[in-house]
This record gives C-alpha cells, sequence and structure tokens, in this order.
C-alpha cells in the first residue's frame, strides 16, 4: 500500500506536537508547567448556559438526530445577535448556519468552494487552518500580509495580476490568530470593493469579536459594510465568547449562496451539534450578557500582569489590543535559534509552554504566541521561572521586582 495518502503529502509535520510531546514528557516526570500555549479558555462556562444543557437533556426527544444547519431557535439567535451588536439584519433560513466549531466551518466551506489548483489568498501568520483547509481540499494558497492595511492590499492586487489561475477568495481574519492586530472598517471597505472588482470570495474568520482591550472601538463585522453580502461569509464561535471550547458551537452567516454550498457539504458529513448544546448556545446569545465583560476584563487584567511581569523578567511583551494572546518577539539573546528551538527550550529549562510562531506560517519565525489561559498567579509564576532562566543563561535582567505585576 502506498506509505502516504495525496492528502497527507499536502500536510507537514504537526509543528505544534513536537511541543506538545515534551509538554507531556515534563509533566509525566512530575513538572509543574505553566502552560501559555494552547489556546484552550480556562474560564468556566457560565451557569446559566449549563442550566440550560441539563434541562434540556433530561428530555427524552432532544437524544435523536439533530439538524445540520442548526436548530431554528439557535440560527435565530445569532441572527438576533448580528443585529444588536453590528447592526447587520440576516436572514436565519438563508444567511445563517451553525458549525461544530468556527474551524470545521471553515474546513467545510473550504471544501465546499476549492477546486483542484484554485488560488487563495491567506495571510502569513494565520491560524493553520485558514491555510490548510484549503490545501487538504486540493487548493493552493498565495500568501499576503497579515497587517490590515495598503500592504495587504497592494498584494491582492498583486496577486490577482500575476496568479494562475486568478485566485478564487480572500481570508481575513480580524482580530488575528495569532497576531493580535485589529481591522476597521475602512480597511473592510477596501477589501470590499477590491473584491467585487475581481471577484474574489471574501472568507472573515471574526472568532475574537467578543474579546478586546483599552477601550478600543468593538472589532466590527465585514457585513457592516454596504455590499458586503454579495462577496462574503463570516465564521464565529462561542468558543471564547461564552468559554465553550469543548462545547463545539459556531457560525457562518453571509452571502446566500456560499451558506447554501456549505450547508449542503454539511448534510452530507454531519447532524449537527448534540441538541441540548444547540438549545444551550441558544440561551447564551439570547441570555445575559455580563459574562462576556466579565471573561473580557479578567483578560485584560491577565494581560497587563504578563506584560509587565515578563518585562521585570527581561523579555518585552508588546500588549495586544485584543485576543486571548500575545504575540511576542524572541529575546535579543535567543532570536538566532528560532521560535520553535526557543519554545523548546523554555519548556526544558522555564517549564513554560508558548506556541512557536513558525507554527502559523514562516512569516511567524522570531515570534512565539502567549495564551491568557493561566490566572494571574500562574502568569507571575512563568515570569519568576523565566527570570531564572535568563539569569542561568547569562541573560541580563532587570534588577529588583516591582508591584503587583513583578517577576
Amino acid at each position: 500500500m502506498q506509505e502516504d495518502f495525496y492528502r497527507i503529502r499536502r500536510l507537514p509535520p504537526y509543528v505544534f506536537e513536537q511541543v506538545n510531546r515534551l509538554k507531556a514528557e515534563a509533566r509525566a516526570q512530575g513538572a509543574d508547567i505553566v502552560d501559555l500555549g494552547m489556546g484552550n479558555p480556562d474560564l468556566p462556562t457560565p451557569q446559566h448556559i449549563n442550566a440550560k444543557l441539563v434541562e434540556t437533556v433530561g428530555k427524552p426527544r432532544t437524544n435523536r438526530y439533530s439538524a445540520s444547519r442548526g436548530i431554528a431557535g439557535l440560527r435565530r439567535a445569532q441572527a438576533a445577535y448580528y443585529e444588536r451588536r453590528f447592526g447587520v439584519k440576516l436572514d436565519p433560513e438563508t444567511q445563517v448556519i451553525a458549525t461544530l466549531g468556527s474551524k470545521e466551518g471553515f474546513a467545510n466551506m473550504a471544501q465546499a468552494i476549492t477546486a483542484p489548483g484554485d488560488v487563495i489568498l491567506a495571510p502569513n501568520p494565520t491560524y493553520p487552518i485558514h491555510a490548510f483547509g484549503f490545501l487538504i481540499a486540493g487548493g493552493t494558497i498565495r500568501q499576503i500580509p497579515v497587517q490590515p492595511g495598503e500592504e495587504q492590499l497592494r498584494a491582492v492586487v498583486r496577486a490577482v495580476h500575476h496568479s494562475v489561475p486568478k485566485p478564487i477568495a480572500w481570508v481575513l481574519n480580524y482580530p488575528s490568530n495569532p497576531t493580535a492586530q485589529v481591522a476597521d472598517l475602512d480597511f473592510y471597505r477596501e477589501a470590499v470593493r477590491l473584491a467585487k472588482k475581481h471577484d474574489l470570495i471574501l472568507l472573515s474568520d471574526l472568532a475574537y469579536a467578543e474579546i478586546y482591550f483599552d477601550d478600543i472601538e468593538p472589532p466590527p463585522s465585514i457585513l457592516q459594510v454596504e455590499g458586503a453580502m454579495d462577496v462574503a461569509v463570516e465564521f464565529t464561535s462561542l468558543s471564547k465568547t461564552y468559554s465553550m471550547p469543548g462545547w463545539r458551537i459556531g457560525f457562518a452567516v453571509g452571502n446566500e449562496r456560499l451558506i447554501a454550498a456549505l450547508t449542503r457539504v454539511k448534510s452530507y458529513l454531519d447532524y449537527g451539534a448534540f441538541t441540548p448544546i444547540q438549545v444551550a448556545a441558544t440561551a447564551a446569545l439570547n441570555g445575559p450578557q455580563e459574562c462576556v465583560e466579565e471573561a473580557r476584563a479578567i483578560y485584560q487584567r491577565r494581560r497587563d500582569v504578563l506584560v509587565q511581569a515578563f518585562a521585570n523578567a527581561g523579555w518585552e511583551v508588546p500588549p495586544p489590543p485584543a485576543t486571548m494572546f500575545a504575540w511576542a518577539p524572541l529575546p535579543e539573546a535567543f532570536r538566532d535559534m528560532g521560535s520553535l528551538a526557543f519554545s523548546k527550550l523554555l519548556l526544558q529549562e522555564a517549564e513554560v509552554a508558548v506556541s512557536p510562531g513558525v507554527g502559523f506560517g514562516e512569516e511567524g519565525e522570531g515570534f512565539v504566541r502567549i495564551a491568557l489561559v493561566e490566572n494571574e498567579q500562574r502568569i507571575r509564576q512563568a515570569a519568576r521561572n523565566i527570570r531564572r532562566f535568563f539569569r542561568k543563561a547569562g541573560v541580563q535582567v532587570p534588577e529588583g521586582v516591582a508591584g503587583q505585576g513583578g517577576a
């Protein structure tokens, strides 16, 4: 039998698995690893959401097959969320579909729209599914800058003029995972204009819409732009907003033709999430939203502690304006070794896990992604461990430790 199948040959070794393996080995030997690697929220799911799940699971009919595109009440709740949050009106019957998290939705949209050899424009660095979903489907990725601005817009125009065949779709992800950059409506207007001019599909990943800091304007939806509904689909998730990562509930909304294509593909592949989960997700969207504000405040405090404590340890980390991640350049003394080797060394010598930037694309080299998924005490512990490691390695660190954020 052939050793590697076609789609498997298109997938490189998973960079993060190397760090994950070392992390598991260290824990098996009793190490207390402060895990700031995977973006896996540690906050509890709000109680009113759990209560609705428990209430619904006791009803005999809810253990049957569910609806692949999402139960009607859940789709209506997502449409209501878009109207109150973004001022965007959606038809829950034709412009909203529930997915098994935004990652599954993105991957199946790639299956729905991609023919072998199709060219897709994707940012680099970016969350892996934005590129590999299309590679698995037989497409080809042309990389563009992640920064939302003129450089990216010019890169799209160049790609349209010089790619053979011409690109069919353009991936956007703001607030960005991993870089935490935020786009504004002016950028989205230009994106929509270019997409219409060059017949491009816009695929917007808005999974971190509700995690933003420092009184910045709430991140917008591309669908707020006039005419965006003609060319765009947007993906969202309840995973980070309501601390529901394992529940696997997300959405795709927007252009009716694209939503219909995704619906058709999913109808062959799944029956949707367990009905009680969908009912509880409906309660999340329709219920009190103070829990979202509380989670946002917790992530901001963690971010502030991390930035200050790591600075006291000798590692300057730029404060992210959004998401639950910091995108940190490698400390100067370790820049030549690369992000994967540094991540392994940090795990072995400081018992702190981070994600190597190269795992998000070659343009992520020289950075690591640090997730705000441990409490403030554990973040300070990570900083103390890093400070000791730096001193042992001969790196000059600030003298003394001051303030609540101290390492």
